[in-house]
């Protein structure tokens, strides 16, 4: 029975219409990562990362994996990319073009992207070959299938990247505190020109208006 349910299948010569979606919402998300990872608009980027997100959800919800694209949209496009645009905030970066995105280790990381990349694709290509899903089973991409993989066999990264977030969350608020405090001791030891007071110079207390007013009267 397996054997004929393989031979009918299309194969991927005459691709269902599902399959075209997801090839065309991956190069529109691979389109959108590009870009978040080149453009010098710090702003441009983080907004660019929520198309990417967005259609990386989009796949999952073709992949029938309901929960964890709807993860995707509140954990990571809701919450993460605010992160992200509150960091800019706080942190005053330049809405506009910013020349110290323009990093020159831009080949270092466009050789790790590729290692990666090909990485990913290697672990997805054999998996077609080597994992089986029990149809019997719990619907993949549940509630308490997602639950159980994710405690049971990716915990440490779970925590760490738990970490990592609140290490980026505590390092804006740092920078953010440590420019104000520089900026209120400029302002407090500034002296404008106009206004400095030469050592020659006696000053005198202001006069009491109730003894001018006695002066006047007297006169």
């Amino acid at each position: 029975m397996l054997a004929a349910a393989v031979a009918d299948h299309p194969g991927f010569l005459s691709p269902t219409g599902v399959e075209i979606a997801f090839v065309l919402v991956g190069l529109a998300t691979l389109g959108a990562a590009v870009i978040t990872v080149t453009t010098r608009q710090l702003v441009h980027a983080a907004l660019w990362l929520v198309v990417a997100l967005g259609g990386l959800a989009v796949e999952y919800l073709l992949l029938t994996a309901e929960f964890i694209a709807w993860v995707q949209v509140l954990i990571y496009v809701g919450s993460i990319v605010v992160l992200l645009l509150f960091g800019l905030m706080l942190t005053r970066a330049p809405i506009g073009r910013s020349p110290d995105a323009d990093s020159g280790n831009r080949w270092i990381a466009l050789g790790v992207a590729l290692a990666s990349a090909a990485a990913l694709v290697w672990v997805v290509v054999d998996a077609f070959r080597t994992t089986w899903i029990d149809l019997e089973g719990p619907a993949q991409g549940s509630t308490a299938v997602t639950g159980a993989f994710l405690f049971r066999n990716w915990v440490l990264p779970f925590e760490a990247l738990s970490v990592l977030l609140l290490a980026a969350l505590v390092g804006a608020i740092v920078l953010s505190r440590k420019h104000d405090t520089d900026t209120a001791v400029r302002r407090g030891t500034e002296v404008r020109p106009d206004t400095a007071v030469r050592p020659d110079t006696v000053v005198r207390p202001a006069a009491d208006p109730a003894d001018r007013r006695g002066k006047e009267e007297q006169s």
